[in-house]
């Protein structure tokens, strides 16, 4: 039976639903907000965040209020197909159909989330899966010009960290032979996937290079294959190559230049439950690796990602960090990976 099917038939009371915003300044240096949905229905609450990146977007929709129809007695799956039909934007959103994904899974999760506790059961027992102890990595983009101090300082607290980081043109080899002597880079971000964002990184063949021979054991994530000399630069490559950004569905997956050993399942960007449980599917029935992303989520969002990372690929890079490690300054106590097992005794809940 497929993953999704051992969800979809579950038995779903819904009677209303709030939002509640959140914000923080994260240490990438912006203001992030996001929307929590709170579904209501048979005494019990289902709990999903929206993370849409673009601040106005929250701000329409908790202005709008809790406007649409999804008030009845569904199964999971039916009520899924039919916040598909909605337009959930009052406006149209300021980055098109990847926030109509972002928006969708906030109303699947907590739809998900709200049919599990009204059933009294837990997601890992629907599925059949056990809840493992899940690695993590934490995701850095280093300041300019470019030091090693935001590492050094980490690791000088938490010495068993690891880091994922966003590659840079700036970085000599001084600084990646400090940051190679570490022993704590899993991967780096190449960030050459992006097309109109902040994070655009422009590709080169001699930066890509660099950091290809300077990180020799690490993961290489959304290189631009399709600049000039990069393709070459990176031939011999293609077992640590991994995809982050152009994926959304299997669609995504199969459409890569070559077949991946690895690619980053982030929930939100698959836009719904169907499509994501697909994704796991698909992933375990080609030999596929996978490892989970975040989304600076403020909320209930990132534990349901560590959640599922849990169940499904614990023991690789996922880039789910605890939100702590997301502050400018991360305090003192935070957990330190693997993190042991926390769902919650019935829902789809991370504790703590």
């Amino acid at each position: 039976m497929s993953t999704y099917a051992l969800l979809a038939d579950l038995p779903l009371t819904v009677e209303g639903y709030e939002l509640e915003g959140l914000e923080l300044d994260v240490s990438s240096g912006f203001t992030r907000k996001s929307t929590v949905i709170r579904l209501r229905g048979g005494g019990e609450e289902g709990l999903g965040e929206d993370v849409v990146y673009d601040a106005e977007d929250h701000e329409a929709l908790q202005a709008a209020g809790p406007v649409q129809p999804l008030a009845g007695e569904w199964a999971l799956g039916d009520f899924c197909d039919h916040v598909d039909a909605l337009d959930l934007f009052p406006v149209a959103p300021a980055r098109g159909e990847v926030s109509r994904l972002y928006r969708r899974w906030a109303f699947h999760s907590a739809a998900l989330d709200l049919a599990l506790r009204q059933a009294g059961r837990p997601l890992h027992a629907v599925l059949g899966r056990e809840p493992r102890p899940l690695t993590f990595v934490v995701s850095l983009a280093l300041p300019e010009p470019a030091s090693i101090e935001p590492v050094a300082r980490l690791l000088e607290r938490y010495p068993t960290l690891r880091f994922k980081l966003d590659g840079r043109a700036s970085w000599d080899d001084e600084l990646v032979a400090a940051l190679r002597a570490t022993g704590a880079v899993d991967s780096i971000d190449y960030k050459g996937q992006y097309r109109g964002t902040v994070v655009d990184t422009p590709a080169a063949p001699d930066w890509y290079r660099r950091i290809a021979e300077g990180f020799p054991q690490a993961w290489l994530e959304d290189p631009d294959l399709d600049a000039p000399g990069v393709a070459e630069v990176l031939a011999g490559e293609r077992e640590r190559i991994t995809w982050d950004a152009p994926i959304h569905s299997i669609d995504d997956i199969a459409a890569l230049p070559f077949a991946p050993r690895m690619v980053n399942v982030k929930p939100s960007r698959f836009g719904g439950l169907k499509r994501l449980c697909a994704a796991y599917d698909h992933c375990a029935e080609h030999g596929i690796g996978a490892y989970g992303g975040g989304q600076f989520e403020l909320g209930v969002g990132r534990g349901q990602a560590q959640y599922l990372a849990s169940l499904f690929h614990p023991d690789t890079p996922n880039d789910l960090a605890p939100g702590g490690y997301n502050h400018p300054l991360p305090g003192d106590g935070l957990p330190s990976s693997p993190l042991a097992p926390r769902p919650s005794a019935t829902g789809f809940r991370w504790e703590g």
